[in-house]
């Protein structure tokens, strides 16, 4: 196979850590060259309507100090968009978002939604900014996306990694698999990630033609155990092992 699968790093949790007790520590940026440093492709950040984690300087600050791409995950709202058009990250992914969940519950229905969706689409893409939709392994979903004019897709892999058998794991795979394929074969650029962890990435990784995986909440629970370096490592060496 010899692919080779870009590591983008979330980095909400530290600022979540952050938030908790108010200041500076953990300090978002250091944390995120560190994250750099250990091998990190890139760092996702996801700035939500009610700034639970990310706030609007920690945008500023990151996008003037990375060495990597900025992921900017993002609702898809008039507000958003004009953060993202001041901010300009390399990327922007963009997900449903409602307030009370707890973390991000599903794709975008982007076939209930193609009028609004398009709009931000143009409007990002005709900036410069690269755009994808974080969707299920749906084929109308994927064809939807390929329609507005969105060059990305990032699948949820939530399905998979709360599988509770191995037939279900089997299952979900094939359908992450499928997806993947259905969506190369349109000409887009494939991305995943949700739940993913250390004991699961593998075969997300592994999916050919697989160009990004963005790992956040285990990979940063992990750092508490191991350090945040070393369990950036940790996921990058497990990733490249499975695409060999």
């Amino acid at each position: 196979m010899n692919q080779y699968v870009r590591l983008g790093v979330n980095i909400d949790h530290v600022a979540t850590l952050r938030n908790a007790r108010g200041g500076q520590d953990p300090h978002l940026l250091q944390m995120a060259l560190a994250v750099e440093e250990a091998g990190a492709d890139g760092i996702t950040i996801h700035l939500r309507e009610d700034r639970r984690h990310i706030k609007d300087e920690d945008v500023w600050l990151l996008r003037s100090h990375l060495r990597t791409p900025m992921n900017l995950e993002m609702a898809a709202t008039d507000e958003m968009v004009r953060i993202a058009l001041k901010a300009m990250p390399k990327a922007c992914c963009i997900v449903p978002e409602h307030r009370r969940e707890v973390t991000t519950e599903g794709g975008l229905n982007v076939v209930n939604q193609l009028s609004e969706l398009g709009m931000q689409v143009a409007k990002l893409s005709d900036a410069g900014i690269e755009v994808s939709l974080f969707i299920d392994a749906d084929r109308d979903q994927i064809q939807a996306a390929h329609d507005i004019g969105a060059p990305v897709i990032e699948l949820h892999t939530g399905e998979y990694a709360n599988a509770s058998s191995p037939q279900l794991v089997d299952t979900e795979l094939e359908r992450l698999e499928e997806a993947s394929a259905f969506a190369r074969s349109l000409g887009m650029i494939v991305n995943a990630g949700h739940g993913l962890t250390k004991f699961n990435v593998a075969p997300i990784a592994a999916i050919d033609g697989m160009n990004e995986l963005n790992i956040g909440h285990s990979l940063i629970a992990r750092s508490l155990m191991i350090g945040l370096p070393a369990a950036v490592r940790e996921f990058r060496e497990i990733m490249d092992r499975a695409c060999q």
